[in-house]
């Protein structure tokens, strides 16, 4: 009767933890996009 438990929590945690990876993502990022760059861009001079 153990063992069948036992067997049954086993076959729970592998479905579950396979339903996890596989299963549609549950992610609540923003979505922002790409931000422009508003700045100075360094130039080092030849010389330098």
């Amino acid at each position: 009767m153990k063992l069948n438990q036992m067997l049954q929590d086993l076959v729970q945690y592998f479905t579950e933890a396979f339903a996890r990876v596989f299963g549609p993502s549950d992610d609540e990022y923003p979505t922002v996009g790409v931000q422009p760059f508003e700045g100075e861009i360094l130039v080092k001079n030849a010389e330098e």
